[in-house]
């Protein structure tokens, strides 16, 4: 096995073990994160219906147009999706680290979201 896709195969073997446990709902929607090695996504999404209902990633004008390292461009979409999050009436989430570790850019994600008001 090569050793690309055994580090895909070991994240989508955490993924999957961190998601039986994690569900979003209505009441508390799920807070999934991506990140790619340039760029980092989140999005709030209710998967009883399906739905994603808030999503920022550092594509947006504001956030690429911004100066530093990826782990503060991580910490401005943590601010930018609590703030819609908050827009869109959604204080609690479930938070999916999507089999990443929590250091890095992860955790300045998710710090920032929890000072933009997000409970998780």
């Amino acid at each position: 096995m090569a050793i690309k896709s055994r580090k895909v195969f070991r994240r989508k073997r955490i993924k999957q073990r961190v998601r039986k446990n994690v569900y979003g709902t209505a009441e508390r929607p799920r807070l999934s994160v991506f990140k790619s090695n340039k760029q980092i996504y989140a999005q709030i999404i209710n998967d009883m219906e399906g739905h994603t209902l808030v999503a920022a990633s550092s594509r947006e004008n504001e956030i690429a147009s911004s100066e530093g390292n990826k782990t503060n461009v991580a910490k401005l979409v943590g601010q930018k999706v609590a703030e819609k999050a908050s827009q869109a009436g959604i204080n609690h989430v479930v938070f999916d680290r999507n089999g990443y570790l929590y250091h890095g850019r992860v955790k300045s994600l998710a710090e920032a979201a929890r000072e933009g008001g997000l409970k998780f």
